[in-house]
């Protein structure tokens, strides 16, 4: 036990940033179980509360400015790469989009509370031409408040962390089995979510190709344009004679359709 609680402390400060860094680079490897043992060290005596969270806020900043840079650079294309990166289904985007429009840059403060914005925020911040220094010191506050809140709960359960670490010391070299086991299910488990969702989206969809057909053959289509009104802003092309709509009261804007037009809706 004093054995592996030697090897946390010595490594503990790395081990955060290097899990913070991956998973604020968009991988999917959750860095709040790291932050909680952290925090259990703390407690102990066996790490520095102050460097704990400088290092995360540190790592979480690297991994969060090239995809805010990207964001500038590319604007929503980026977000095609970023969603597969991260195993999250495409409407994180969607979700990112409403609530970055209603709450703006101070949504960054709790964007790492909320599962699919924390990654996707910052390229949106960026497409969405927010300067430099707002987007850094917004994304650190978030960080910190994000950081401290994990090692906070593990400073709280530092007994049960304790327990825990006692036990994986007991378990010897099972013990890294049942960590990549648990890493594999997590891992399984986004997979399974981004499949089904990507299933039910391949069995109503329709092609490029076969929309110009409906419209060259005059067939009755109705195209909606599902984007978010700052999507529009920054990516003005869309499909001649969509029309836009807003999501949550799509017939408000749709209202002249009948039963027998095809109805095509694209987004982002």
């Amino acid at each position: 036990m004093e054995h592996l609680i030697s090897l946390l402390a010595q490594y503990g400060l790395l081990l955060v940033f290097a899990n913070v860094l991956l998973a604020q680079a968009g991988l999917p490897l959750p860095a709040q179980p790291t932050l909680i043992v952290a925090g259990a060290l703390v407690r102990d005596g066996q790490l520095s509360l102050a460097m704990v969270l400088l290092v995360a806020v540190a790592a979480s900043l690297l991994g969060d400015l090239p995809w805010y840079a990207a964001g500038r650079r590319a604007g929503y294309r980026v977000l095609r790469v970023l969603c597969r990166v991260s195993i999250e289904p495409d409407s994180c985007v969607k979700q990112t989009e409403t609530i970055y429009e209603r709450w703006g840059a101070p949504s960054l403060l709790v964007a790492k509370f909320v599962p699919g914005f924390s990654t996707v925020a910052p390229p949106v911040a960026g497409a969405m031409r927010l300067g430099l220094p707002s987007f850094l010191l917004y994304s650190a506050a978030g960080a910190l408040l994000w950081a401290g809140a994990a090692v906070a709960l593990g400073m709280v359960f530092h007994t049960q962390v304790d327990d825990l670490i006692q036990w994986l010391s007991d378990m010897g070299s099972l013990a890294f089995a049942v960590l990549a086991a648990a890493i594999a299910f997590y891992l399984a488990a986004k997979w399974v979510e981004r499949w089904m969702f990507m299933r039910v989206m391949r069995m109503a969809r329709v092609t490029v190709d076969e929309l110009q057909a409906l419209m060259r053959d005059n067939v009755p289509v109705v195209v909606l344009d599902a984007r978010s009104s700052t999507a529009r802003t920054i990516d003005p092309r869309h499909i001649p004679g969509a029309v836009p709509v807003d999501w949550a009261a799509p017939a408000h804007n749709a209202g002249d359709v009948t039963p027998d037009h095809h109805i095509v809706v694209y987004c982002s």
